[in-house]
């Protein structure tokens, strides 16, 4: 993370490993439920998705968006576009959001990758440069220490992701599969008809 000094007003920080392991959950559950193949999931839209659950509306919005993965990784495996280094890192697109700005980075195998993104997390939850922070960590694993990060955050709005829904702290709470699910391009519609 050194080549990263200063935030933008909105920071999106992703396990990369967690998302993508949730995204091939719901595409192996859904292809047997809607009897489709369901394609990789379209990490432009997700991500918008993910920051208006995070409470971000249409304007000229600067979001950074820090994708955390173990070294060894490099590549999403359910996502397009998904590898690291050659279509993520230092990349940026513009919609009715404002621009994303994409970053990527591995854990070097200086530490255990849940440590890494316990301070990475922390690291952004001090930033004062940063008002809006949206959690995209492994809540099944890790949700006590992500919680008591984010119960010492004052003067930011905070959203953690989940795949269900959490205990209540200092933070709003969106379910993850709902923005990977329209991500995937499964509609609630389509669901429906194949019941």
């Amino acid at each position: 993370m050194d080549n990263k000094t200063t935030w933008n007003e909105t920071v999106v920080l992703i396990d990369s490993t967690y998302s993508d392991a949730v995204a091939f959950n719901l595409t192996v559950n859904f292809e047997r439920m809607l009897n489709r193949r369901i394609p990789k999931a379209d990490l432009a839209h997700w991500l918008d998705c993910v920051a208006l659950d995070g409470g971000l509306r249409e304007g000229d919005n600067n979001i950074d968006v820090v994708f955390l993965h173990p070294d060894e990784k490099k590549e999403l495996d359910n996502f397009s576009p998904s590898d690291f280094e050659n279509e993520l890192n230092d990349k940026a697109f513009k919609d009715s959001l404002g621009e994303f700005n994409l970053y990527s980075f591995g854990n070097a195998k200086m530490t255990d990758f849940g440590e890494f993104f316990l301070e990475t997390l922390q690291v952004i939850a001090d930033a004062k440069e940063v008002k809006r922070l949206l959690v995209v960590g492994n809540t099944e694993t890790s949700f006590e220490d992500i919680r008591n990060i984010l119960k010492k955050v004052d003067g930011k709005e905070c959203t953690l992701f989940g795949m269900q829904p959490l205990m209540p702290g200092n933070y709003r709470q969106e379910i993850l599969g709902y923005s990977l699910m329209s991500a995937l391009g499964i509609s609630s519609e389509e669901i429906e008809r194949a019941r």
